[in-house]
């Protein structure tokens, strides 16, 4: 077969974890620092903190046999990243939103605390997101029961923005992200990747980056 026909040699297969090199496969981030140009990485510069947390988090937690459809998306991520932390109120906000409606009951009450105050948190940093705000709202619509445990909750002990930007956002999205992949729920693969489609959705609009950067990419291949 001619060397135009083959696939090349370095080009990095999605998998869980961490990689010392594309040879041995990548994470998500670490195909996005591949993508960008950057020193191999699954914490590359070029994305978000709490958005790249987000995506390692889907991507070890994916099954096998559906991981490789996340590569379509990582292009999407380079270049999303902006100079203030409210980013990782609205990603954080996502994946809470996105868990709720699915998630066991020991954690509906944690996460619907954690969206209140995620929102709570936006509206004082001055951030008024439609997309994020209708689907905080609809998460706990369907969990009235955790909603208004947590508003009791959050009255008595109310929520530090700072605080939650500082330190909650990455706890927040690693109980989201079990709570969906632990769920009784037949789909969470699904629910997994479109928390993680949504999230950078959300990022996009908030960032004004709606066209996606265009780097060349493999066709996905199972691993």
């Amino acid at each position: 077969m001619s060397a135009r026909f083959s696939t090349p040699d370095l080009m990095p297969t999605l998998s869980a974890g961490h990689h010392r090199t594309p040879k041995r496969g990548a994470c998500f981030m670490e195909f996005a620092s591949y993508l960008a140009g950057e020193r191999w990485s699954d914490h590359p510069r070029c994305t978000d903190p709490t958005l790249s947390a987000l995506a390692r988090a889907v991507n070890d937690l994916m099954r096998d046999s559906r991981r490789s459809e996340l590569a379509v998306d990582v292009p999407r991520v380079i270049g999303l990243r902006g100079d203030d932390r409210r980013i990782g109120l609205l990603v954080a906000l996502r994946a809470a939103s996105s868990a709720l409606p699915v998630a066991s009951m020991d954690r509906q009450r944690a996460l619907a605390v954690a969206v209140l105050a995620l929102v709570d948190a936006l509206d004082t940093v001055g951030v008024h997101e439609v997309r994020s705000r209708r689907a905080a709202e609809d998460a706990l619509a369907q969990n009235p029961d955790a909603a208004a445990w947590a508003a009791g909750h959050l009255a008595v002990w109310g929520v530090n923005a700072s605080e939650l930007v500082r330190r909650g956002c990455d706890a927040i999205i690693r109980a989201s992200v079990l709570g969906v992949a632990q769920a009784c729920v037949p789909d969470a693969d699904d629910r997994l990747a479109a928390m993680l489609r949504a999230a950078i959705e959300d990022v996009e609009a908030y960032l004004g980056a709606g066209s996606t950067v265009a780097v060349g990419m493999p066709e996905p291949v199972a691993v």
